[in-house]
Formats: C-alpha cells, structure tokens, sequence
C-alpha cells in the first residue's frame, strides 16, 4: 500500500499567530492542512491519507478533515511524528517490505500531482525520494556564524522541499537503531537514510511549492491561488 503521511504536528511560532497552529490558518477560505490534504486525495495512486497533529488538536483535526483521513498524535519533532504515523499504520493496516509513505510539509499546500507521482516512482522501485530546487542563490558557509568559512559551488547545491517518500520499514528499523545523541542531529528523514548508506535521489521539485512560515508567505500563497485559480 501507498500512503500519504502529512507531517503537522508543530505549532509553527514564527508565524506569530499565537497558540493556534499555522496549518489552521485559512488560505483562500479555506485551511492549509485542507489544501495539503485534497493534494494527496487527489493522487489514485494514494491508499490512504494519515495526518499527525500537534497534542490537543487532534480533535479538531480530524473535524476538520473528515472520516476518510487517519489523524494521529504528533511526536516531539519531525521524526517523531513520522514515526508515530508508521506505527498507526501498521497497527491499523498491516506492513510489509513494500509499504511505501510519501511524507509532506503540512504547511505546502501547492505540492503538485506530478512531484506526488514522482515522488511514489522513486520509492516503488525501493530507492528514497527527495524533491528539491536548485540553489538559485549562492550559499555560504559559516563556522562560527560570523566570518565566511567556505563558498559551496552553486551548480551543486539545491533547495529540499517535500515530499520525501521510501519504504516505511526501512525507515522504521534504521532510525530505532539511532542513538539518541544521533536522532538529535537528525532533522529529517533524508538524513537518516543518508546515515544508513542508502541511495537518494533527487525529484525536481517547483518554485510554487513553498512552505508557508511567515506572515509574509501567507500573501505569496494567495497571490498564487489567484494564478492557479484554486
């Protein structure tokens, strides 16, 4: 099985929009974890949609999405949830070597049908996913966050995105073998298969699927709802 696993457990603070999570802030009339959600409802090729949700708002949640989409508790960070949503699945559905999940920003609403179908090519065939945008800025490393320790060539830098997909076991079994002091470091799912030696390759993902952070994204979002007709 296929399933979409919408990663919104966070409250999202640099939105400034106080204690309600961002993802419950509309867009267009109508909610951005909505907007992410119909994404993956829209996807044949999705068997089933689990959402994770910040504690206390999982209620509300599902409310808000309805019976057709699993909500689950999130975790203390980004894999946490991930992992919680893999349990579910496999308490409720069962798993096997081939279960594939396609993990996304609860907070990208503009994800597109062709990154999805990519995104679930990729895994299908057993490798990890990871969209991501070319670098169009140059990018400069610093070691002590005051002077410049290394200017990266550009042509091979580039943007993540989501989604991230692969097979959930893989993930499951690599990332219980972690250290704490490893899970620590570990922001993402990317980066525990790269821990692991396992191949990844690359989606090419799109300008337009960003993630709404500030308040700022909010008006960019809108002004690309008017240019999609959404």
């Amino acid at each position: 099985m296929i399933f979409g696993v919408v990663l919104s457990g966070g409250i999202g603070r640099r939105m400034g929009n106080g204690d309600m999570p961002k993802q419950f802030l509309k867009l267009g009339g109508e909610t951005i974890i909505q907007r992410t959600v119909s994404k993956f409802g829209l996807c044949g090729n999705i068997d089933k949609v689990v959402v994770t949700a910040p504690d206390g708002w999982v209620g509300k949640t599902q409310a808000l999405l309805g019976p057709d989409v699993d909500v689950v508790p999130g975790g203390e960070d980004r894999n946490g949830s991930l992992l919680n949503a893999i349990n579910h699945i496999d308490e409720k559905y069962g798993m096997d070597e081939e279960t594939v999940v396609v993990t996304h920003d609860g907070a990208r609403p503009f994800v597109t049908e062709r990154v999805i179908e990519e995104n679930i090519r990729v895994a299908r065939s057993g490798l990890v996913a990871d969209t991501v945008v070319p670098s169009t800025d140059t990018i400069v490393v610093s070691k002590d966050g005051a002077t410049v320790s290394q200017i990266p060539d550009r042509s091979e830098l580039y943007r993540t995105q989501t989604p991230q997909s692969f097979r959930a076991l893989r993930f499951r079994n690599i990332y219980e073998k972690l250290t704490e002091e490893q899970k620590s470091v570990m922001t993402d799912a990317v980066k525990v298969f790269l821990l692991a030696g396992d191949e990844i390759s690359l989606i090419m993902g799109e300008e337009t699927n960003i993630k709404i952070t500030y308040q700022s994204d909010m008006v960019i979002g809108e002004a690309l709802l008017k240019e999609v007709g959404e």
